[in-house]
């Protein structure tokens, strides 16, 4: 493992990394020039074929000599086409090795940023860093609980302030019904006043006398 991070140290792993690059371009490269040559012989080979069915039976010499070229040029196709295949093959090989190469130094950059992080930050600031926010959480609550017992105080006082008021709406409402005259009341289409409130002495014979009178109105 100390081998393959080593790679990436100094001057030597711009240069490792550029020549895996150059090895794929290169590769790429020879590729496509195989690519177009088997392309250009197969061309070749079917022309060499119509050239044979062409003279088959006017002239066999030039369709015997077609013939050959042909088989000549269809081995110099399974050639250019073995070519093809095992670069292709080396291709892949070294591009996934660049990717893995790649992907082991964005590991290796990450692992050192993580490294100097932790350097800067102990457990030790953790610890006080936690106990710090826990403190303000614990006083954040304390205002709260205090500022939301000053509400209920205040809604408290609010329903003292409110019964008081209704008990002396009802005094008051108890002393005007007392001190009301009394209303007079209808019997048989006379008015009847109603018999005030006396002294319980009043003779008997005058309520009596009252009575009568008022009937005979």
């Amino acid at each position: 493992m100390a081998s393959l991070f080593s790679y990436f140290g100094g001057g030597g792993a711009a240069r490792k990394s550029n020549q895996s690059k150059e090895a794929i371009v290169g590769l790429r490269s020879q590729l496509e020039m195989l690519r177009k040559r088997e392309i250009h012989t197969e061309k070749q080979i079917l022309e060499q074929d119509a050239i044979a069915r062409k003279h088959i039976t006017t002239n066999k010499t030039i369709a015997r000599a077609a013939l050959k070229r042909k088989q000549v040029l269809e081995k110099n196709l399974a050639i250019t086409q073995g070519h093809i295949s095992t670069l292709e093959q080396q291709m892949n090989a070294v591009e996934t090795a660049n990717l893995n190469l790649e992907t082991v130094k964005v590991m290796k950059e990450a692992s050192d940023a993580m490294k100097n992080m932790n350097k800067r930050v102990g457990i030790d600031d953790v610890d006080a860093t936690m106990e710090e926010i826990r403190e303000n959480m614990q006083l954040n609550k304390e205002i709260s609980d205090a500022i939301t017992s000053i509400h209920v105080a205040d809604q408290e006082d609010e329903d003292d302030l409110e019964a008081m008021l209704q008990d002396l709406e009802q005094r008051a409402l108890d002393d005007k019904m007392i001190s009301a005259p009394p209303v007079p009341v209808s019997t048989h289409g006379q008015l009847v006043q109603p018999v005030s409130a006396g002294p319980q002495e009043e003779d008997e014979e005058e309520e009596l006398r009252k009575l009568k009178a008022e009937m005979a109105m």
